[in-house]
């Protein structure tokens, strides 16, 4: 199941919350200030930022742009319309909801955001081609055919497919899907690696590609 993490969330904000989770999400909350260290606990699909009076500045685009910051996060803020004369748009942001907002809104733009970044649809399934891995129910089908993985095939597919084209290297593999406090060695990653495709590759289709003295991507043409 993909979180949504909610920052600095205003009592509004709150109450999207149930929508969100019905939409099939989970939800969290953390303060501004411990944003970064809830987005590396939790890796989540987005993030929901109230800057509901909050000057937009140097602060939030060094944590959007943190070296620390989980791949392919996706990131919404919810402004004043007031507040878009002076927002710096450079800051990083996926997607911008004007408050007050419908709930549908802001869902639809978490969404939007989630599927720019990751390529993950409204029904919470990500397609590649002929592949699609249902995120929802931990399932996956290539040309409409069930696969059958362990769970760390599939958590480490589903990471590099919601990373598309971002290359890995072996040790961050370790880190983002075995966790920090795996003391297994990067021969873990290839073994693994090895597994998945001989499951969902063929002739005619390719989905993890070696990148040659530095570690794994997910591309398809």
């Amino acid at each position: 199941m993909q979180t949504v993490l909610l920052v600095d969330a205003s009592e509004d904000l709150r109450s999207v919350a149930s929508a969100i989770e019905e939409d099939g999400f989970s939800v969290t909350y953390s303060e501004m200030g411990r944003a970064l260290e809830g987005a590396r606990a939790q890796a989540p699909a987005a993030m929901v930022f109230n800057l509901l009076g909050r000057p937009d500045g140097p602060a939030i685009k060094n944590l959007l742009r943190s070296p620390d910051m989980p791949a392919g996060v996706a990131s919404v803020a919810v402004v004043r319309s007031d507040q878009l004369a002076n927002f710096d748009f450079t800051i990083g942001f996926d997607d911008f909801v004007i408050h007050p907002a419908l709930t549908e809104e802001i869902l639809a733009r978490v969404k939007r955001a989630i599927y720019l970044r990751s390529g993950v649809e409204g029904d919470n399934v990500l397609r590649a081609g002929e592949l699609q891995i249902d995120l929802g129910n931990y399932k996956v089908a290539i040309t409409g055919r069930p696969v059958d993985l362990t769970y760390k095939e599939y958590e480490l597919l589903r990471f590099l497919a919601t990373n598309r084209d971002k290359v890995f290297t072996r040790e961050a593999l370790l880190n983002r899907v075995w966790g920090y406090d795996f003391y297994g060695g990067a021969r873990t990653v290839d073994v693994h690696i090895r597994r998945l495709r001989s499951k969902i590759e063929d002739g005619r289709h390719t989905f993890i590609e070696t990148v040659r003295n530095v570690g794994y991507r997910f591309h398809i043409e």
